[in-house]
C-alpha cells in the first residue's frame, strides 16, 4: 500500500470516527438533558403555565413535540439538524441558531486570546525554569505558580473586580463593550483584559510545569551533552535543541488543554456577565431550554475533537518518526 493510499483512509478513518464521536455525544446529551428534572414548558411560557388546564398542558406539550417517546424525539431532532435545524429555544423562542450566532465570536476571540497568549507565557517561563533549574528563581516561580493553580477563578474574578473595577475604575466589570461601541477595537479589549487575566491565571503554571519537566527531560540527554561539549551555551542549547525535539508534547499538551481553556471561558463569562456561549449555557441548562443546550454542547464538542484531530495532524508533521509509525501499522 503506498503513502497515497494509506494517507486517504486514515483520513476517512479519523473524519468517521470524529462523526461518530459526534453523534454517540449528541444521543447522551439529548437523553440526560431530558431525563433531568424539571419542566420546559415553564421556560417556554412561563408563569402562565400554572394555569394551565390538563388539557391545555398536553397540547402544549404536542406542539414543542415533547409528548413521543424519547428515541422518536432524537430522531425527528437529528433529522432536522442535519438540515440545519437545531429547534426552537424555548426560552427565546426564536430558532436556537438564531441565539447563538451573535455569541460564538465573542467566546472564540476570549477563548482563543486567552489560550495563544497563555502558551506563549507557558513557554517562556518553562524556558525560564528549566535554564535557572533549582535556583532561587525556580523555586520561587514553582511555590507561587502552585498557589496560583489553587486560587478559585470565580474568587478571583470577584477580588479583580473589586480592585480594578470599583476602587481604581481601571477596567469595566461586565459585559464585552459599552454601548454603542460594538466596534471600538479598544473598548472591546478593556472589556477582556480581566476575565483574560482569570483565565491565565488559572491555567498557566499547569502547562508551563508540564512543559517545563519535559524540557529538563531533555536536558539530560546525551546530544545535550555533546552539545555542551561543543561550547553552546544553555541558553542556545535549550531554544534550538530541547524545545524543538520537545514540540509535540506541546502540542498535545496545546491540544489536550482545548477544554480546559473552554471551561475557563465559561467560568470568566459567568463571572463577569460576558455575553458569550458560557453564559448562554449556564442559562440553558437554568431554563431546560433543551435545543439550545444541545447546539451548544454540540458546539463545544465539536472543538474539542476537532482540536484533538488537527494536534494528531501536526505531531505528525513535525516528528516524523510518528508519521513511520502510522504508516508502518496501516501497512500491517
Amino acid at each position: 500500500m503506498n503513502e497515497k493510499n494509506i494517507f486517504i483512509k486514515k483520513t476517512t478513518y479519523r473524519i468517521l470516527g470524529f462523526v461518530f464521536a459526534m453523534l454517540i455525544l449528541s444521543i447522551v446529551v439529548f437523553y440526560f438533558a431530558r431525563l433531568a428534572p424539571g419542566d420546559p414548558l415553564q421556560s417556554f411560557y412561563g408563569d402562565s403555565v400554572e394555569s394551565m388546564t390538563a388539557k391545555e398542558l398536553q397540547a402544549a406539550r404536542v406542539r414543542l413535540g415533547l409528548n413521543e417517546p424519547i428515541f422518536i424525539q432524537y430522531i425527528k431532532w437529528i433529522e432536522n439538524a442535519f438540515h440545519g435545524d437545531f429547534g426552537l429555544s424555548l426560552k427565546y423562542k426564536i430558532p436556537a441558531m438564531s441565539v447563538v450566532s451573535p455569541l460564538i465570536g465573542n467566546t472564540l476571540v476570549l477563548g482563543g486570546t486567552a489560550y495563544i497568549l497563555m502558551f506563549i507565557m507557558a513557554v517562556l517561563l518553562a524556558v525560564a525554569c528549566a535554564v535557572n533549574e533549582d535556583s532561587v528563581f525556580d523555586r520561587l516561580i514553582c511555590k507561587t505558580g502552585t498557589v496560583s493553580y489553587y486560587v478559585p477563578p470565580f474568587w478571583l474574578g470577584i477580588l479583580l473586580v473589586l480592585i480594578f473595577s470599583i476602587n481604581f475604575k481601571w477596567f469595566p466589570s461586565s459585559g464585552a463593550y459599552d454601548v454603542g461601541k460594538a466596534n471600538d477595537i479598544i473598548n472591546r479589549i478593556k472589556h477582556m483584559v480581566l476575565p483574560l487575566v482569570v483565565m491565565i491565571m488559572s491555567h498557566l503554571w499547569y502547562y508551563a510545569y508540564m512543559i517545563r519537566n519535559k524540557l529538563l527531560d531533555e536536558v539530560r540527554k546525551d546530544y545535550v551533552l555533546l552539545a555542551k561539549a561543543k561550547g553552546l551555551k544553555k541558553s542556545e542549547i535549550m531554544w534550538k535543541h530541547c524545545l524543538r525535539n520537545a514540540l509535540p508534547t506541546i502540542v498535545n499538551i496545546m491540544a489536550i488543554s482545548i477544554p480546559h481553556v473552554l471551561s475557563g471561558t465559561y467560568i470568566a463569562e459567568a463571572v463577569f456577565n460576558y455575553p458569550g456561549l458560557g453564559s448562554l449555557s449556564i442559562e440553558s441548562a437554568k431554563y431546560h431550554d433543551y435545543n439550545l443546550l444541545m447546539l451548544l454542547v454540540l458546539i463545544t464538542g465539536f472543538l474539542v475533537i476537532f482540536s484533538s484531530i488537527i494536534a494528531k495532524t501536526i505531531n505528525e508533521i513535525i516528528d516524523p518518526r510518528m508519521k513511520e509509525t502510522e504508516v508502518s501499522a496501516w501497512q500491517k
